[in-house]
């Protein structure tokens, strides 16, 4: 249970803890009660894991914070600095009442604000410990924080793009006629491992007619001489930070002969999607660089999904790179560039990088090529 992000120092955690109850109390939350996940390990350095025995980490907007953990869970927390980082840790054994020692620790909240992804469970018994309460939740407070990438998180995420772009480059190794998507599948899965990362979080491997369904994983579907295969993988490194990156692959010369003319239409559109990243644009308008560049070429019903996501401790987060966000990017945020062109029944492709916005423009964490890779049919 113990996964303690690496490289993180007790100052920029305390720093982390400081920021987010002077957010809590700027919205007027008199504490946030953080579950484990991606935001507790944001917070403490360590996620851990959920389940029927509350563990939570109590952050008033003024006080000590203290986590709550049963105490047959509590070596999980070991290496967490709970006193460097003056969090006081308040333990629990079957039988008592953990939902009342965290009333205990807050003095009649007004309002608390709970993480997103705490239990049902866990979410109704504190708000009958604290009926006075008001419960809303804790993500609009904390992913203000978290979606802003500070230079530790930045070079995480850059060590976790430079692991996927290994996979991508080893690619024709496991993808060949005669083969199956599930058996390319758990090849690319096992090198995700191999080459620097503690999880293996999706594999997608669409090839043919099923590169045209954006979220497909594997199917049994044999790979045939000609097929264009959209490969979308990714992962999580020890660290904690997620890789993201899709490139798109053919067996051989592609059957379809629209392939090089509408793929080259895709290039174009996530270049420009990159070229118009910098602080200061809003999130909406990278959205519309790509869509305007595939839009013009006529295929615009073919391009069914946002363009981007955030990328941090969860695979997915804000900001999110999409028509109607009127967020304005600011330094240090980081989100995946992936637009893509589904032909139903043909063929799909899909060009993904993880980006983040700098003052005067954009970093690319991802490196290889964004061009068709031919392979050996």
């Amino acid at each position: 249970m113990s996964a303690t992000s690496a490289g993180l120092d007790v100052q920029a955690l305390q720093a982390r803890l400081t920021r987010a109850a002077a957010a809590a109390a700027s919205a007027q939350v008199d504490a946030l009660l953080v579950s484990p996940g991606a935001d507790l390990r944001y917070l403490l350095g360590a996620g851990g894991s959920s389940f029927e025995r509350l563990t939570c980490l109590v952050l008033p907007a003024q006080g000590v914070p203290t986590l709550v953990v049963p105490k047959l869970e509590q070596p999980g927390y070991a290496e967490v600095p709970t006193a460097e980082l003056g969090v006081q840790v308040a333990t629990w054994v079957d039988g008592e009442d953990p939902y009342g020692l965290v009333a205990g620790l807050l003095d009649a909240p007004g309002r608390i604000a709970v993480t997103e992804g705490m239990s049902a469970l866990h979410t109704l018994n504190l708000r009958d410990a604290m009926p006075g309460a008001h419960q809303q939740l804790a993500g609009p407070v904390l992913r203000e924080l978290r979606m802003r990438k500070d230079a530790a998180e930045i070079a995480a995420l850059r060590r976790a793009g430079e692991a996927i772009d290994r996979v991508h480059a080893r690619m024709g190794e496991w993808l060949r006629p005669g083969r199956t998507e599930a058996a390319a599948a758990q090849d690319i899965a096992a090198a995700i491992l191999a080459e620097g990362h503690a999880t293996v979080e999706f594999v997608i491997v669409g090839s043919g007619p099923n590169g045209a369904s954006p979220h497909h994983e594997v199917s049994e579907r044999v790979l045939a001489a000609g097929d264009v295969v959209v490969i979308d993988i990714g992962g999580m490194t020890p660290e904690g930070y997620n890789s993201d990156s899709t490139r798109v692959y053919s067996l051989g010369e592609p059957a379809h002969e629209d392939v090089a003319a509408t793929y080259a239409v895709l290039q174009r559109a996530q270049r420009a999607a990159v070229d118009a990243v910098r602080a200061g644009v809003s999130a909406e308008s990278v959205d519309a660089a790509a869509r305007e560049v595939i839009t013009e070429a006529g295929f615009g019903e073919y391009f069914v999904h946002r363009t981007g996501h955030g990328i941090g401790l969860d695979v997915h987060e804000d900001p999110y790179i999409v028509a109607g966000n009127e967020l304005v990017l600011e330094a240090g945020m980081a989100f995946s560039i992936e637009p893509g062109i589904y032909l139903p029944g043909r063929w799909g492709a899909r060009i993904e990088d993880i980006v983040v916005a700098t003052e005067d423009g954009v970093l690319n964490l991802n490196n290889q090529p964004h061009g068709l890779v031919v392979l050996p049919a």
